[in-house]
């Protein structure tokens, strides 16, 4: 063990951990959940710490000898994905504090382990010109915006996946629904590429709203107005971790609206949330679809995954649908935690950073695989009842609106009332009184009429 210290008091530190005794105080002040930082947010910030080394160098502020140590360390973590010195838990105080420092001490520890004949200080020298206030909220970005190519790509292949389920069943003629009530016929081409038109907003929302994500406060310090930072790094800084990350960030105009507000983590949780619920909308009906099959509607078949009962025979239950259900109802809660703790926000700097980025970055990850396990368990291998869906429209008295053109509201609704009282076919009802010809009759119910194709 190595004795550590710090305004608070000494500690020992295990003698081979790449932590300090801010990491350690960390760990034990927070055991709150077993999840840690999220990977892609400890590469963020190794990379954001490279830069700074390198801009702080640039503008002579940091000793060549010291900044090759900090960038051959930050090499080292960053090739090798070793985050085992990463132990601060995902929910913390201290709006992000702990994750700053145990990167500094990583860092700095890791640096002295390769080149023992340079001290490298994890605030004076890893740190330098930065602050938990511009650094975690730039990693926590950066997170995000790693993690958005996945998610695209899904939804993506969500949008394509309904356009060709749309071209398979073009033809497919079902009856519609309002209200759960019984509606004019519609095709299954139509409503699978309605699902389509759906998520291509969802798709559009989700871009717009991560370009927001690309401004970042880095240079503004503790409250952005830039202490301890030169002009220099502030000019260079973003260009450099751009270099060191492949991405496109880019300076915020207002340093201190931007460490202080919040606003643009609600914009992005929101329309994850949106995604969340039309993926919850899509998946009730799928479910509604292939409720039975005896007894309920069953327009759709769904891929049998597993048995459904421990007690019912041959009991196969939509659990695909409904496990994309569940989190859904998870992201939207991250998302009301995201509301909630953007507006706790106080003066200069909003503390709840941890929990937002926890929130945001884990629903990027479950509606991901959410999508990805409704395209393939489900989707792929749907099939529509044909018949049965004919059927329905064949014997459905709401098929009878067609002829409200021809005939008037009142004389089609009395129409109607006798279909369903007599359980008659409204075509034979027509037929039989010779309201209108055979040819005009066959020509309305001709199923492209029917769906005003």
């Amino acid at each position: 063990m190595r004795i550590e210290e710090d305004c608070v008091g000494k500690m020992e530190v295990p003698e081979d951990a790449l932590y300090g005794i801010h990491t350690l105080r960390a760990a034990g002040n927070f055991p709150i959940t077993k999840e840690m930082v999220h990977p892609d947010l400890i590469e963020s910030y190794i990379q954001i710490k490279k830069a700074a080394a390198k801009t702080n160098c640039e503008a002579q502020k940091l000793d060549v000898k010291k900044c090759d140590a900090i960038i051959q360390a930050c090499d080292e973590l960053l090739s090798s994905g070793d985050q085992s010195g990463f132990i601060t838990p995902a929910i913390q105080g201290g709006a992000g504090t702990s994750t700053n420092m145990n990167t500094n001490e990583v860092i700095a520890n890791m640096a002295m382990k390769l080149r023992p004949k340079v001290f490298i200080h994890p605030n004076d020298d890893v740190n330098q010109a930065q602050s938990t206030n511009d650094t975690y909220p730039t990693a926590g970005k950066m997170a995000m915006l790693k993690l958005m190519p996945n998610l695209l790509n899904e939804i993506e292949r969500l949008v394509a996946t309904f356009e060709e389920l749309s071209r398979k069943f073009k033809n497919t003629i079902k009856l519609g629904r309002t209200q759960l009530q019984d509606a004019v016929p519609t095709t299954y081409g139509k409503s699978f590429h309605a699902y389509a038109s759906l998520f291509k907003r969802d798709l559009r929302r989700i871009k717009t709203a991560s370009e927001e994500l690309k401004t970042i406060s880095m240079g503004g310090t503790a409250i952005g107005t830039g202490m301890n930072a030169s002009k220099y790094y502030q000019e260079h800084i973003v260009k450099n971790i751009n270099k060191c990350s492949g991405m496109n960030l880019k300076s915020d105009n207002d340093l201190i609206d931007a460490v202080q507000n919040t606003d643009h983590f609600v914009t992005f949780s929101a329309a994850l949330k949106t995604l969340a619920v039309d993926l919850s909308k899509v998946s009730n009906d799928l479910r509604l679809l292939a409720s039975g099959p005896q007894s309920g509607l069953n327009e759709l078949h769904l891929p049998k995954r597993q048995a459904g009962s421990s007690i019912m025979p041959n009991k196969i239950n939509p659990v695909i649908p409904e496990v994309v259900n569940q989190v859904a109802f998870e992201i939207i809660g991250f998302d009301a935690t995201v509301t909630a703790a953007s507006e706790a926000g106080q003066l200069e700097l909003n503390a709840f950073e941890p929990i937002m980025f926890k929130s945001i970055l884990t629903s990027e990850e479950h509606l991901t695989r959410a999508i990805k396990t409704l395209i393939d368990h489900c989707l792929t291998d749907i099939e529509v009842n044909k018949e049965k869906c004919a059927d329905d429209v064949r014997k459905s008295a709401v098929t009878a609106t067609i002829l409200s053109p021809e005939l008037g509201y009142v004389r089609t609704t009395k129409i109607i009332k006798e279909s369903l009282k007599e359980d008659k076919n409204v075509k034979d009802i027509l037929i039989s009184k010779h309201i209108l010809s055979k040819d005009k009759i066959d020509e309305l119910f001709s199923p492209k009429h029917l769906v005003n194709g």
